[in-house]
């Protein structure tokens, strides 16, 4: 692409590099030039103007922004580009879900070209319908065209959409002689579940000790199962783990370097995800448990590796109402 100052005899068909103020109006940057836009700009006194102008094997930004979109969207994603203009193109989700991004293959196409670049939401972010998942712009006028080929190969399929595989979930509470007040984790859980339109099972509450936790598990036909205990789980082998066991279940990991989160673990029952939820839970804030359970509700596998993968950006804003708050 060829960028500077033309004459006005020269600039039919380039594009307008900056806008320009005329009396009563305005030629607005990105404008390819006609003869009309030429005369007004030879009328209010300019004899040339900013202009790019495409060379052979160049696309138009805007050709470019909606290939390399298109590109982008893994077919069935879940996932809607919008019309590309002045050099972006949006993609948006459909529906509620968890945003699916490769951040290698992102990281690949944005190295490729400077004028090429691709901004996106974190990995497994939360949206809801209509979210903005990433934006493509094409920063230049225009950008040769085996760059763009490139990009499109590094970044081929790197954004998804997971949508809830999970309609109806239980929330088991147990009583440990704490004044603990259970409608209060109910109504969290119930809040958060809503936002990825899951239904929540009526409140049940049984006491802290392995056999009724255990029982409870086994008899909730809910297609995924919480746990939130009075006495927080600070062990492998604590209660709420080793109920999971007896009820036929499996534990899968303890703990995570989330805060606040760090007492959380998760595993399964017949198949059905189980997380054990840390005390924070309680609080509408974000904890860790939010980053597990919205992937498992969604169909997305959580490794240990996975977990252990959360430590950098898990320092999270502490909860008002944490009893050893992080500065005592």
């Amino acid at each position: 692409m060829r960028f500077g100052p033309v004459p006005l005899a020269r600039a039919e068909g380039a594009i307008l590099a900056h806008s320009v103020a005329l009396e009563g109006g305005r030629l607005k940057k990105g404008l390819t030039l006609g003869a009309e836009d030429l005369a007004a700009l030879q009328a209010a006194g300019h004899a040339e103007v900013v202009v790019a102008r495409l060379e052979p094997g160049d696309l138009h930004e805007d050709t470019a922004a909606a290939r390399l979109a298109a590109a982008l969207v893994a077919p069935g994603a879940g996932l809607r580009i919008g019309k590309a203009a002045t050099g972006r193109a949006n993609i948006f989700a459909t529906g509620v879900g968890l945003a699916g991004i490769d951040a290698a293959r992102i990281d690949a196409l944005n190295a490729v070209h400077p004028m090429i670049t691709v901004a996106t939401v974190p990995p497994w972010q939360r949206m809801a319908a209509r979210g903005m998942v990433a934006t493509v712009k094409i920063i230049s006028y225009a950008v040769p065209e085996a760059a763009l080929e490139a990009s499109a190969e590094a970044g081929q399929g790197a954004l998804s959409f997971a949508t809830p595989r999970v309609k109806r979930a239980a929330l088991i509470q147990t009583e440990a002689g704490a004044a603990v007040n259970p409608a209060k984790g109910h109504r969290a859980i119930e809040e958060r579940l809503a936002r990825l339109d899951v239904a929540l099972d009526p409140q049940k509450v049984v006491p802290h000790e392995i056999a009724a936790l255990s029982e409870a598990l086994s008899a909730s036909e809910a297609e995924a199962l919480f746990v939130l205990t009075g006495s927080a789980t600070s062990d492998l082998f604590d209660t709420a783990p080793e109920a999971l066991r007896r009820a036929g279940g499996t534990v899968h990991h303890f703990g995570m370097p989330v805060d606040p989160g760090n007492l959380l673990f998760h595993g399964d029952l017949g198949g059905k995800p189980v997380i054990g939820l840390p005390g924070c839970a309680r609080s509408p804030a974000l904890n860790g448990a939010d980053w597990v359970m919205e992937r498992l509700l969604c169909g997305v596998p959580v490794t240990p590796r996975d977990i252990a993968a959360m430590g950098v950006g898990g320092l999270l804003k502490e909860v008002p109402q944490r009893g050893r708050p992080r500065e005592a």
